[in-house]
């Protein structure tokens, strides 16, 4: 059984929240001495691995069968 591939919309998130900059370009609230423009990108560095790892776990062929 094929499991539904709508699991791959998740990748449009990252992309989008990256893809309007007037929503993060601003220097406050910093974090660590961050501005937060630097930190917003860094943050979907790591929530954008989190979502690639459920996409593949979701759309993965099962070995078992």
């Amino acid at each position: 059984m094929r499991r539904s591939r709508a699991v791959y919309l998740l990748l449009l998130v990252p992309f989008v929240a990256t893809l309007l900059p007037w929503i993060y370009n601003r220097a406050e609230p910093s974090l660590f001495g961050l501005p937060f423009f630097y930190w917003y990108q860094l943050a979907w560095v790591i929530v954008t691995a989190g979502l690639l790892g459920i996409v593949v776990y979701a759309t993965r062929e099962n070995d078992d069968a």
